[in-house]
């Protein structure tokens, strides 16, 4: 049962919010604007012909080969023109010589490895090579396997994360920088009542906030969730009041807006780097996946994928909602305690 002060103290923490239009943008316009220029940029569409260059007495000959190849745009150049070209990196696979072709490829990008095997393919073919196994390849799109599916659970929960965090600790800092926080100590208001308040005003806008960018994400770019409305809801509630009591963790002791704005940075910005916002944690190397599959942004973003694109239930998930779980429940505690009024 919420009592009178509680109440009247998350009343506050909401007026306070809407009273503040840049904060509104912040938490629903701007991951709207994201997602709609990371959509538009990575739509989806076929895969572009790789751009190679042919240079040397052969090269009208190879550019007939190379062209019957679709997934390659094959451009002739003089001796002079290529080795600019592949230098800059204008071409991803420049094939010169005489009689033998030889390949001056960057095996470090992954473009110019496969520009490589087509153009072998294409010449050796060409030079009437018969595959001894015929393969049938069958095209075939998978539900959720697009870069937007993927990347709008991971801009719902790097909002999620932002909102949580920069509103109560930016929240609670502002209130001790301007002695407010001094006036409240007189009060019988208890020191619990005053951080839940926080918390709880992060929940009252959470529902539109997750409507607003999921609504957007389905009618603009056809994004849905394929799993349970109801364990879709439980994560993002879940994520909110985890990261709102880890905001209020920082927010606890810090005497300054640029203290509580270097505490936010230094948690956040290895989250949005490590935690799979905008590319898949397995680009990691194995020593740190263990710290990576800890954070609570990962444990976040995975819940929200698998039950956003791959329809998974409750129960595949217990790990990352009890990772979640254990965050808030234990930042919450810590700051409690180590909480001061002044």
């Amino acid at each position: 049962m919420i009592g009178p002060a509680l109440r009247e103290l998350t009343l506050a923490r909401i007026r306070e919010f809407v009273r503040q239009p840049e904060a509104l943008f912040w938490v629903f316009g701007f991951p709207v604007l994201m997602a709609l220029g990371l959509g538009l940029a990575f739509r989806e569409r076929g895969p572009e012909p790789i751009p190679i260059g042919v240079t040397g007495p052969s090269a009208e000959v190879w550019e007939k080969q190379l062209s019957a190849s679709p997934g390659l745009l094959v451009r002739v150049f003089s001796a002079e023109e290529a080795e600019n070209a592949i230098d800059t990196g204008r071409i991803s696979l420049l094939v010169r010589g005489d009689e033998e072709p030889e390949f001056v490829f960057d095996p470090t990008r992954p473009d110019a490895r496969v520009a490589g095997l087509e153009a072998d393919a294409a010449l050796q073919q060409a030079a009437g090579r018969v595959d001894p196994v015929p393969i049938r390849r069958v095209a075939r799109e998978q539900a959720g396997g697009r870069y937007i599916d993927f990347l709008i659970p991971g801009l719902l929960g790097m909002n999620l994360m932002g909102t949580g965090m920069w509103g109560v600790g930016f929240s609670i800092a502002t209130a001790r920088m301007q002695k407010l926080l001094k006036r409240l100590v007189a009060t019988p208001m208890r020191k619990s009542s005053y951080l839940l308040s926080h918390v709880l005003s992060r929940l009252i806008f959470l529902v539109l906030e997750v409507v607003v960018l999921v609504g957007f994400a389905w009618w603009v770019f056809d994004v849905g969730i394929r799993g349970s409305i109801a364990t879709f809801s439980l994560i993002a509630l879940l994520g909110a009041l985890s990261f709102s009591a880890l905001g209020l963790l920082t927010a606890s002791r810090t005497q300054t807006i640029e203290g509580v704005s270097g505490l936010m940075n230094l948690i956040m910005l290895p989250m949005w780097i490590l935690s799979g916002v905008f590319f898949s944690t397995e680009r990691f190397p194995d020593a740190i996946q263990p710290l990576i599959q800890a954070l609570p942004l990962t444990a976040l973003n995975d819940a929200l994928r698998a039950v956003m694109n791959q329809g998974l239930p409750i129960e595949a998930i217990l790990g990352e909602l009890g990772i979640l779980l254990a965050w808030g429940t234990i930042s919450f505690a810590v700051a409690l305690r180590i909480f001061r009024w002044r």
